[in-house]
């Protein structure tokens, strides 16, 4: 009999690509085969970006299958990305799957599929593969896709998931509250494209009934209202690099590692980390209001700058000249390692659950700057629940301005009380992933389910 075999297929965005990658380190160390199916446009692109230290793991086999686009579309249309995935790869992975089988001695014997990717659990259904569905963000947005059925009798939201009622919505009542207008399906591009995400959560919330069990890349210490309202999910995470050498394969875009020796020659705690993950855009206007809030704080910066992310925008003028050495932007960071490392003093994040994770697990206070999908639920958690964190008010025309940046910062880190709050929760999530915690009992009782 062959060793297990795992194929693992996230949903092709980077957020949803990392905390699978690192479920399938887990496996890689416990001696299991994994392949690990990406769309061919992004296999090529964490191809590119691997450098000398990416650790892809002993086992993990990166292949890939088409998603049904041309190599110059935009991926980041949400509503021709998806409708492209589920019309299109289905086919292609039960044609992967025979083909592994056939020339493999160590047949596929488990699908693990981001709920998103909800047709790759029908496709191993249909095969007779057992199946787990992976939910790579908060328990409570995954409940809240559950509860879709609820809101439509409810009348709080539409038949197209529009909200049609103004009231904070609340699944149980030690959860968060939660603004309709802020629903993950509901604060994404247009009405067409939220129409699309809407459908496709209603799709994947049937499909997921085929899974034998639901892991999701989160902590019962982080969530524990969610796990009473939903029991019939595990939670394993958080899912991080803390304990592996080298950067982590899975990113889109080369890491530049050279920020780690900047990082090196800064006091303890005396820099602010500033990334807003893979999707944010800034305007103009936004951009330079940043630029100086960040000039103004008179603190170290670190800041990751996407090439993508302000579509050719200059720094404010002198701007360079004026922070020197204070100031280093990148284009692409090894974040773990970064907010692990003793000179932060905080992390000014979008919110996104992989970040939110990362800066509470490493015990740093958090500047909260969400962008769309589930950056607002997250920030909720930050700022309400946890109370780790504080929120950026936007002026009368929508924009943060940069003494608001400034006074945040300074607030925030002059918080002893907040401070505590984060290095207590570091402490109590951290607990549950060592062993005796609760994600790790998950965890290995998931291995364990895998072996049989």
């Amino acid at each position: 009999m062959g060793k297990p075999h795992v194929l693992a297929i996230p949903y092709p965005a980077q957020g949803h690509v990392i905390p699978m990658m690192e479920l399938c380190h887990c496996l890689d160390k416990q001696g299991f085969k994994v392949s690990f199916v990406n769309s061919d446009y992004n296999h090529k692109r964490i191809i590119n970006s691997f450098t000398d230290d990416n650790n892809v793991g002993d086992h993990i086999h990166l292949v890939s299958i088409p998603d049904g686009l041309d190599p110059l579309d935009d991926r980041n249309d949400l509503k021709k990305l998806t409708e492209s995935i589920f019309s299109f790869m289905p086919e292609k992975l039960e044609d992967l799957i025979n083909q592994i089988d056939d020339s493999d001695d160590d047949k596929v014997t488990c699908v693990v599929a981001d709920h998103c990717m909800g047709w790759a659990i029908e496709v191993a259904a249909k095969m007779g593969i057992k199946t787990a569905a992976f939910w790579p963000a908060t328990s409570a947005l995954l409940s809240l896709s559950f509860s879709i059925p609820k809101l439509l009798e409810d009348g709080i939201i539409n038949q197209n998931g529009t909200p049609v009622k103004k009231e904070m919505v609340k699944l149980s009542p030690t959860m968060p509250s939660m603004n309709p207008v802020h629903f993950t399906w509901a604060c994404i591009a247009d009405l067409e494209t939220q129409k699309t995400v809407f459908d496709t959560f209603k799709i994947c919330n049937e499909t997921v009934k085929l899974a034998q069990t639901i892991i999701c890349n989160t902590s019962i210490d982080l969530e524990s209202a969610a796990f009473s309202l939903r029991p019939e999910i595990i939670p394993i995470g958080p899912l991080l690099a803390h304990n592996r050498l080298g950067n982590q394969a899975g990113h889109f875009w080369p890491d530049d590692s050279s920020c780690l020796k900047w990082l090196d020659d800064r006091p303890l705690g005396s820099v602010i980390y500033v990334a807003f993950g893979s999707f944010t855009i800034f305007d103009e206007t936004q951009f330079r209001e940043l630029a100086i809030g960040l000039e103004m704080t008179n603190f170290s910066f670190l800041w990751v700058v996407r090439p993508d992310s302000t579509n050719g925008i200059d720094y404010p003028k002198g701007f360079i000249e004026r922070v020197g050495d204070r100031g280093l932007m990148v284009s692409w960071a090894p974040q773990q390692r970064i907010l692990a490392h003793p000179a932060l003093a905080c992390f000014v994040t979008h919110c996104g659950w992989n970040s939110t994770q990362e800066g509470v697990g490493n015990g740093l206070p958090l500047i909260c700057w969400p962008y769309f999908a589930d950056q607002f639920l997250n920030e909720s958690y930050i700022c309400d629940v946890w109370r780790v964190g504080l929120r950026l008010d936007k002026d009368e025309t929508g924009i943060i301005r940069s003494e608001e940046i400034k006074d945040k910062i300074v607030q925030l880190l002059e918080d002893k009380d907040l401070k505590r709050r984060v290095l207590n929760l570091k402490e109590m999530v951290m607990k549950g992933v060592k062993e005796g915690g609760t994600s790790h009992k998950n965890l290995n009782n998931f291995i364990q389910w895998l072996k049989t």
